[in-house]
This record gives structure tokens, sequence and C-alpha cells, in this order.
């Protein structure tokens, strides 16, 4: 149990720092309005979380009591789609674009609803839930559901924690990210091993 989530804290800790339109939206707006007003887009980017755990922690559950069969293809497209985000990272550009031009000031609470927005009403957000989270799933005694919103749980503290310390160090970040291009790369590759990884996992889990 206690590695299974240790493990989930680890991948959830490098996909929050890989580069991806949340964090560097994040990093944007605290360069251009300051910390409060990132740390607002932060708030709405995660509350936005708990809807897409919501939604996956009831039907996934469902679906457990339902069938076992659609359960393990649930699995199987979950290792597929993480193969398949993995190839979309590699094709990518390495490079971090920050781009602060035609950034509009807004206050805290607009920020909030559109981070709340951006995250809950895009669809891949979802579909990402479902497929790395039925992996981690870590007890055969504890309710799926509970077990689901641990993690998402687990997910929006490690990611928090990430985009809070990108909003508060947005200017420090800015300059490194400016001096050293190579982090980009090492950034990169550290998401496509975790995708490429927790397939390697589901399929193997699958397949017992």
């Amino acid at each position: 149990m206690i590695e299974t989530l240790f493990s989930f804290v680890i991948a959830t800790t490098v996909l929050a720092f890989s580069p991806g339109p949340d964090n560097v939206f994040v990093l944007t707006q605290s360069i251009v309005n300051g910390k409060k007003f990132g740390l607002a887009t932060v708030f709405g980017l995660m509350t936005g979380c708990l809807i897409h755990t919501t939604l996956v922690a009831f039907g996934v559950s469902a679906i457990i009591k339902e069938n076992d069969n659609l359960f393990f293809a649930i699995k199987l497209f979950g290792s597929i789609y993480l193969l398949y985000l993995a190839y979309q990272v590699f094709k990518s550009d390495d490079k971090i674009l920050i781009s602060t031009e035609n950034v509009q000031e807004k206050t805290t609470k607009q920020l909030f609803k559109t981070g709340f927005l951006m995250n809950v009403l895009n669809p891949k957000v979802t579909i990402f839930f479902l497929a790395f989270f039925p992996r981690f799933l870590f007890s055969e005694t504890i309710s799926t559901v509970i077990q689901f919103y641990i993690l998402g749980l687990l997910f929006i503290l490690v990611s928090f924690t990430v985009f809070s310390t990108i909003a508060i160090l947005a200017g420090a970040i800015s300059s490194y990210l400016k001096q050293h291009k190579k982090v980009g790369f090492y950034l990169k590759w550290g998401q496509i091993i975790v995708f490429v990884a927790i397939a390697i996992f589901i399929l193997i889990q699958s397949s017992n």
C-alpha cells in the first residue's frame, strides 16, 4: 500500500514539473500580475481536479462492481493512452516558451474562475485520470471510491505544492529557464519515462 502510494506521488511530482499549458499559464500570470494572482489560478485548477476525481471515482467504481472484463478494458485503454501521451511528448519541442506579451491583467477572482474552467472543461484531464488512477488502486478492503479520492487528493496536494512553488518563485524560475536551455530536455524525458513506465506496469498487472 505505502509503496504504491509513494510511486503515485513520485509519478505525479514528475508530471507536475513537466511543462504543460497549466503550469506555464500559472508561471505567466505570476510574472505579469504577481504571486497572489498566480496562486489564485492554482486554486482554480486544483478545484477543477476535484470534479474530475469525483467523475472517475464513481464512474470506474461502478464499472468494477458490474464487470471485471470492462475494468480490464479500461486499464488496457489506460496503458495505450499513456503510451500515446509519451509519443506526443516525444514529438514535441523540448523548449519551454514563456510569452508575457498580450497577457491581460485580471482580478484574483477572474483567474480562479479561468483556472477552474481550464481544468474542468478539459476532457483530456478526465481521460488522463481514467488512464492514470486505476493502476494505483492500493487496497482490497477499502472502497474503490475512497481509494480514488485518496489518489485524487494526493494528486491535488502534490500538484498544488509544485504549482504554488512555480507561482511564488516565478521570476527566479523564468530567469533560470532562460539561462539553462537544457532543463526542458530533462523534463521532457522525465515525463516520457513516467508515462511509459506506468503503461508497462498496467500491462503487466492486466496480464496477471
